[in-house]
């Protein structure tokens, strides 16, 4: 699609690039073309996939002092090499900063929302309630929501590797960033049996999927549990690992890809060979 000109405002130039104006246009039917969508080969969430590049396109151009007038991001690139001077050094919380302020109006307007704006993925959670007062206090006071952002996150680490690998750039603040709260990685705490549902919990999940795994809303307070857990248990892992490496460093991004994430994927394909899913089903990933 890329190389088709499917993601620029003007093609009469020839030259494939992503700008603002290119994904704002993008329609579903180009998006499903450049999929191969067919009867036979289907795609989850097509329109709403199609709507998010839109949006996405819309955020670039509302940032020009980053993105240029154009909203290209690959002149994101420039931006933190003027931010660093004359240094070889990036700052990751600013970095950080630039892609929430992107991508946190591009994310649903159905999530968790202050003061009106919607916060990406955060979701509220009840155990962080102070459990001497009522429950029917706001539950979008942030104090009372557990933020995740896994794909902003995921994002981030994904992009720190050209500026290092290409541009011979180092990273400040890096230890910032925190694990990612992934099915694959929740996934491979509850089938080595380190965590499990509460059987309430169980029972009024398999009665909502029907089947032999138990399936709750992405907001159910058992989703957002799971992932704050998995973040707790793979920072435990992560020293642990760091603790038997006898001065050899090891990176939290090193540890999700060949660790904690490939791990949950190879032993959720052992248990469940037919899907190779979570053992823990949600709304959103069914």
């Amino acid at each position: 699609m890329f190389k088709a000109l499917a993601f620029t405002f003007d093609r009469h130039r020839n030259a494939p690039l992503v700008d603002g104006n290119g994904l704002v246009q993008l329609t579903t039917d180009v998006l499903a073309e450049g999929f191969q969508v067919s009867s036979s080969n289907s795609m989850l969430g097509l329109d709403t996939r199609a709507d998010l590049l839109r949006s996405l396109g819309r955020s670039l151009l509302a940032h020009p002092d980053i993105f240029g007038r154009q909203g290209r991001p690959g002149v994101l690139v420039d931006h933190m090499l003027d931010s660093a001077g004359n240094s070889s050094e990036l700052d990751i919380l600013r970095f950080w900063d630039i892609l929430q302020t992107l991508l946190i109006p591009v994310w649903p307007k159905d999530r968790t929302t202050i003061g009106g704006h919607p916060i990406g993925d955060a979701w509220p959670l009840s155990t962080l309630y102070n459990q001497t007062t009522a429950l029917d206090d706001n539950d979008s006071n942030p104090k009372y929501i557990q933020p995740f952002h896994k794909l902003t996150q995921w994002l981030t680490y994904s992009l720190m590797v050209p500026f290092q690998r290409v541009l011979s750039l180092h990273w400040i603040n890096a230890e910032s960033l925190s694990a990612l709260a992934e099915y694959r990685n929740g996934g491979l705490f509850v089938d080595l049996g380190a965590l499990s549902l509460k059987q309430k919990a169980l029972d009024r999940g398999l009665k909502a999927s029907g089947g032999e795994l138990p399936l709750f809303e992405a907001g159910d307070d058992v989703i957002v549990e799971w992932r704050a857990m998995t973040l707790v248990l793979i920072d435990r892992l992560y020293h642990l690992i760091l603790a038997r490496k006898d001065g050899v460093h090891l990176t939290m991004a090193q540890l999700l890809e060949a660790g904690t994430w490939k791990s949950g994927r190879e032993i959720a394909a052992q248990r469940r060979p037919k899907t190779k899913s979570s053992p823990i089903l949600s709304a959103l990933r069914r």
